[in-house]
């Protein structure tokens, strides 16, 4: 694959030779991106296709949150068409965008198939837009650091389905590097993406104007203004989060913040993935060593690594500085995750930071050593978990159309992703997933009232249903459990039974800190339902 320097520039603003990159000369970047789409028309989708294979190669993607977003898109379907009394749909402008699309296609070509477009799209939103930045960083097409930019696309924020907030870093990478590259007319053609990233999500929208009134700022700036730049960005986001804390309750993660540095968007279902993650650390911090090495000895200047670090180094910040969560006022659920969404801001930027090193063979072949290894951990858990929600399905065709459902199903050891969504996705056309926790959180389109039949009206007895610590009302009633069996610890396999009026519904199967016992485990933090996706 050609590395070298001749790449446009909106993708990677570059001249024709290989020199210095603060010495190329100014060249109209949209024009350029377009050059570049032309050159690799046949190479960019067979690279999307390829980035595209976790998409597909489970009958369906397993992605958290995604499950969820699938199952109340038939929700609203239901709504739409007057068959959900008591569910209505908010008029809202941010945090939507996903479920639009999706409920939008699927309503067309049916949820399932809506469901791998939608999500593809998003993902090559995502991916592409991270190449555009890492591109823009280097002045050059970043290809060695596909890989790198890939596994960020499938790690933790994906895994976790946050897909407005995803979409939105996608757009905001585009953007980025339009303002980055760009001149006059096209920076403004840049902030034509604000309201559609305003409709994915404001953190979008956030990033897309913190990071690209630095790169403007400082691309061309003497180090003197650099620096206090610098200043007015640390003051700024220390004052920031003295706000916060002055008029919002918070809530802090018991993880040291240095953890969620980027390299934790790697670790999801177990401790296995632990071993990708901490030697691609090792070969990042050897290959910008290296570089750096050389280029010092050849008297090159190292002023192109400056504003990549800088943003690197602002992201890390925000991620010391924020707390694991906000309460906010206007809403049941917190804004929750905070440093950890933030942690994949910050991989991208340390992709932006490698994109810098002049590329090298073997810089691409460590790179994609280290993603296949990851890729290979991720197929293997996925596959586990798409066999546990053809289970779930299993049992729901088993009982009377309509039924009320809920689930405790516990993450894998070691894991940091939740799946107790499968459960709601098994439902669609069969039953309800009463414990479903987006109407009752009032931070999504489809919203309850109390007293329908469909889903809990409140958000505190959706999160105790999620953790087995609901008790079951006589109103609640026939209501079904799904749950893991704890037979010889495999966590794979689910077991369903009614529940009476009267039990807790945790009473029976896995608990997260003890062997199986009949009573109602005691709510702690690893059984904690992954509520924080406003």
């Amino acid at each position: 694959m050609n590395t070298s320097i001749d790449e446009p520039a909106a993708i990677a603003a570059a001249p024709g030779q290989n020199v210095p990159a603060d010495s190329q000369p100014v060249r109209p970047a949209l024009r350029d991106a377009a050059r570049f789409l032309r050159q690799h028309w046949l190479l960019l989708p067979g690279i999307s296709a390829l980035v595209l294979t976790p998409c597909f190669w489970q009958q369906r993607i397993q992605a958290g949150d995604l499950a969820s977003h699938v199952y109340n898109a038939w929700l609203a379907q239901l709504i739409e068409r007057g068959q959900a009394p008591g569910l209505w749909i908010a008029r809202q402008w941010n945090n939507v965008l996903f479920d639009i699309t999706l409920a939008g296609l699927g309503s067309r070509v049916g949820l399932p198939l809506a469901e791998k477009i939608v999500v593809s799209a998003a993902v090559l939103i995502f991916i592409w837009g991270a190449f555009a930045l890492a591109s823009a960083a280097a002045r050059r097409a970043a290809w060695f650091v596909l890989p790198c930019l890939a596994v960020v696309a499938y790690g933790w924020t994906f895994q976790m389905g946050f897909l407005n907030y995803y979409l939105s870093l996608g757009f905001s990478f585009f953007g980025v590097a339009l303002l980055w590259r760009g001149r006059g007319w096209e920076r403004a053609a840049a902030l034509t993406l604000v309201p559609l990233i305003w409709l994915a999500h404001p953190l979008g929208v956030v990033l897309m104007g913190c990071a690209g009134a630095w790169v403007v700022v400082a691309e061309n700036a003497p180090l003197r203004r650099q620096i206090l730049a610098g200043v007015a960005a640390v003051v700024l986001l220390v004052s920031v989060r003295l706000y916060i804390l002055g008029h919002y309750s918070v809530f802090w993660s018991p993880e040291p913040g240095y953890r969620f540095n980027g390299s934790d968007q790697l670790l999801l279902y177990g401790p296995q993935y632990r071993l990708p993650m901490n030697l691609l650390l090792v070969f990042m911090l050897f290959s910008v060593l290296a570089d750096v090495i050389r280029r010092h000895s050849a008297g090159e200047r190292l002023v192109s690594y400056l504003v990549p670090a800088q943003l690197y180094g602002l992201g890390l910040l925000a991620v010391l500085l924020v707390p694991a969560g906000i309460v906010l006022p206007h809403f049941a659920a917190p804004a929750g995750f905070l440093p950890e969404r933030l942690s994949s801001i910050c991989a991208i930027m340390a992709c932006c930071l490698l994109a810098v090193m002049k590329p090298q063979k073997w810089h691409l072949a460590g790179f994609a050593t280290f993603a296949a290894v990851f890729f290979f951990y991720l197929y293997t858990d996925t596959a586990k978990i798409n066999r546990m929600e053809v289970q779930a399905g299993r049992y729901q065709r088993e009982i009377p159309a309509g039924q009320r459902v809920v689930a405790t199903i516990r993450p894998f050891v070691g894991s940091r992703v939740s799946m107790h969504h499968i459960v709601d996705r098994a439902c669609i056309g069969q039953c309800f997933s009463y414990g479903n926790y987006e109407p009752a959180s009032g931070q999504f389109r489809v919203r309850a009232n109390p007293g329908n039949r469909f889903v809990t009206a409140g958000f505190e007895a959706s999160i105790a249903m999620q953790r087995g610590a609901y008790t079951v009302q006589p109103q609640d009633l026939p209501m079904f459990q799904i749950y893991q069996c704890n037979l010889n610890m495999n966590m794979t396999e689910l077991c369903m039974r009614e529940l009476p009026a009267g039990e807790v519904n945790g009473r029976y199967g896995l608990h997260p800190t003890r062997s199986p016992a009949p009573a109602a485990p005691a709510p702690d933090a690893s059984a904690s339902p992954q509520t924080g996706r406003p």
